[in-house]
């Protein structure tokens, strides 16, 4: 379809619209992952509920396929797409902090690190991310893995209400009272179901917390990582504490002569006494001492956005994810065989713990579906050059690979990659079909399909 109808019902926008022939296109269409280069007809930089409201209402009346972008962090690079329309929510930055209600109002352009700065300065936090560049908005309505789950649940357990633009325009709110089953599919459905522009949170006091990483010699891996599994479900909530396999960055911290090699690493986060934290962290000591650490008191926004610079925006993305509902010793041993081969120092195996209050929340009180799942990984392949796409792709299957026998069937959708579509029902498990349902009542031409999609019930 030509360009040009669109275009005249985007003049009402106050945002800018941006268009091939725009000085910053390239800029504009750019996203996190450079495997992803896509050339959208127009990228709408929405400033307000108005412009996004115009955008979703042209993208309809059009046919044009619509992108909904806010941190610009998808994997699969659902954030672009050529020749539609992008809908770009990033100058969307307003955030409100009732420090006495301990409530959190936040626009869909922000991402973490905003959220984090803002409810900090209250000594407030909620659970977020690992990355402070994330979007609030698309880790929360995948669930939202943090550091603070096993304390407070995930970002969706503390999401008290929504604020979306669905298919045909129309502006809800959506709560324990309104919309109740786009409430219910909001958290944990991903953005199946409309445009969010605003979420309201509930705050927990977290201000300065306990930890950091720990690096660890690889011949200690399997000892620390079965201390670990019996460590962490023993672990008072308040620490939140995950292992991973890294090659060391050149930091302050870390022995120069070192920088480079692989090593398997503990991530803590104790919102506690330093005494009862360093207590809990000698268990793990007491298996082998660190090569290098960086553990002590810090603000909790540090901690949330100590691998920020590892992570700029243009390296090469290609991740897998699963739910193990126990670590078992054939699962360890997948980690052991393909941790210590990470291949960059941008790639991960993460380990996140979901037990303690994310399983107080019963499984069909939101549309997240492995509440009884205690560990989540997400094997993060980043790396700068395209060249070594092929091989570090494969290190990334063939770890999820040795893994899917000791995991559940779906997994993670905030961690899915671009071939994980066949994997849909399982990553949703047994709310699709409720999905199904109430995506047929809110977008049921499936304009929003840009996505972890869901496809309306027949």
């Amino acid at each position: 379809m030509n360009g040009t109808p669109v275009l005249t019902m985007l003049e009402a926008i106050r945002g800018a619209v941006i268009t091939p022939e725009s000085p910053d296109y390239d800029q504009a269409r750019s996203v996190f992952n450079a495997m992803i280069d896509r050339r959208p007809l127009a990228i709408v930089r929405a400033v307000d509920v108005a412009d996004v409201r115009t955008t979703v209402d042209a993208a309809r009346e059009s046919g044009l396929d619509l992108a909904i972008r806010a941190g610009a962090h998808s994997v699969p690079g659902f954030g672009t797409v050529d020749d539609g329309l992008v809908l770009d929510l990033s100058a969307m930055k307003g955030i409100r902090i009732d420090p006495e209600q301990r409530i959190a109002r936040v626009q869909a352009g922000c991402d973490w690190g905003d959220f984090d700065h803002a409810a900090h300065s209250f000594g407030l936090a909620t659970t977020g991310g690992i990355i402070s560049t994330t979007g609030v908005t698309g880790l929360t309505l995948g669930g939202g893995i943090g550091y603070l789950a096993r304390a407070y649940g995930l970002s969706i357990d503390n999401l008290r209400s929504a604020d979306v633009v669905l298919a045909d325009g129309t502006f809800v709110t959506a709560n324990a009272t309104e919309h109740p089953d786009l409430y219910w599919a909001l958290r944990g459905g991903g953005g199946n179901f409309g445009v969010v522009t605003e979420m309201e949170f509930d705050l927990h006091p977290v201000d300065t917390i306990y930890g950091g990483p720990m690096f660890f010699e690889l011949d200690a891996a399997g000892e620390l990582l079965r201390t670990y599994r019996d460590w962490i479900a023993a672990a008072p909530r308040a620490m939140g504490a995950f292992p991973g396999f890294q090659i060391a960055p050149p930091l302050p911290f870390i022995p120069e002569e070192r920088v480079g090699e692989p090593f398997v690493l503990l991530v803590s986060c104790f919102n506690g006494p330093d005494a009862e934290a360093e207590a809990l962290l000698a268990d793990l000591r007491a298996v082998a001492t660190p090569v290098a650490e960086h553990v002590g008191r810090m603000p909790y926004p540090a901690l949330n956005s100590a691998f920020d610079g590892l992570l700029p925006p243009g390296l090469q993305h290609y991740w897998k994810a699963a739910f193990q509902p126990e670590l078992t010793d054939g699962a360890l041993a997948a980690h052991l065989e393909f941790g210590p081969r990470v291949p960059a120092v941008q790639s991960t195996m993460h380990l996140y713990p979901i037990d303690g209050a994310v399983q107080d929340v019963a499984v069909d009180d939101t549309a997240f579906a492995y509440r009884t799942a205690n560990f989540a990984p997400v094997i993060a392949g980043m790396w700068p050059d395209a060249a070594d796409n092929e091989a570090n792709i494969k290190w990334v299957r063939d770890y999820h690979s040795a893994l899917e026998p000791h995991t559940a069937d779906g997994g993670y959708i905030n961690f899915m990659a671009s071939d994980d579509q066949g994997r849909i029902r399982a990553n949703y498990g047994p709310h699709f079909d409720r999905l199904a349902r109430v995506k047929k009542t809110y977008d049921p031409a499936n304009l929003f399909h840009l996505n972890q999609n869901i496809a309306p019930a027949q």
